[in-house]
């Protein structure tokens, strides 16, 4: 797990089994402190991933894509300050 104190910390889940990614990424996501972001690694659009985040966290999270493709995808996901 990426050190969440640092803006530019990397989760790159390409090597992980997909069944454990979106594990790793809302644990990621739910250690990081009010204001600060990671930066999610991927081989394909996360987009689904968008959606969830949506469902769960709405309000809460921001989401840029960074890279998108064909082989490699970054997304910064952040938590919004209150």
């Amino acid at each position: 797990m990426p050190d969440s104190t640092s803006p530019d910390a990397i989760l790159d889940v390409r090597s992980e089994e997909p069944a454990r990614r979106h594990t790793l990424i809302f644990e990621t996501y739910g250690a990081l402190p009010a204001g600060e972001r990671f930066v999610l690694v991927n081989d394909h659009d996360p987009k689904p991933l968008y959606y969830q985040f949506a469902a769960e966290h709405a309000g809460q999270f921001s989401w840029e894509y960074l890279e998108e493709g064909p082989e490699t995808w970054r997304v910064a996901i952040g938590r919004v300050a209150s």
